[in-house]
């Protein structure tokens, strides 16, 4: 059997239906749980439960999270593909981990041309 999104083959049995779609895994998730990088509420929980905790910057960041601020920190700026390419991250699986950036705001996207960037939240430069 094979995803109707991705054309991966997918097990006998762990197929997921959407739509009337078979997808596999990885693509259903994308679809149901799309992760929203603009979103005010949870931006402002981020902000509170951090303070809160006294944490700044990368701290209380998963090791994932902390490491993908670093690249992008000593590259300057990062597309979304050279950042999943980087830590062989699913465009699903990034979205999700640069929402959770954006909302603490340690990270943000920025255009600069046709082009979309990742750097840091207190990058003036951009």
């Amino acid at each position: 059997m094979k995803c109707d999104k991705c054309r991966d083959s997918i097990p006998e049995g762990d197929e997921c239906r959407y739509l009337s779609q078979t997808l596999c895994e990885d693509c259903y998730i994308m679809i149901v749980d799309r992760a929203k990088t603009c979103d005010v509420a949870a931006t402002h929980a981020a902000k509170k439960h951090r303070a809160a905790l006294g944490q700044q910057g990368t701290e209380g960041l998963t090791k994932l999270q902390q490491e993908i601020c670093r690249f992008v920190q000593e590259q300057g700026k990062a597309t979304k593909a050279e950042i999943a390419r980087k830590f062989q991250l699913a465009d699903w699986e990034l979205d999700k981990q640069f929402a959770v950036l954006r909302h603490c705001e340690v990270l943000r996207a920025t255009k600069v041309g046709d082009q979309v960037y990742i750097v840091l939240f207190d990058d003036q430069n951009s």
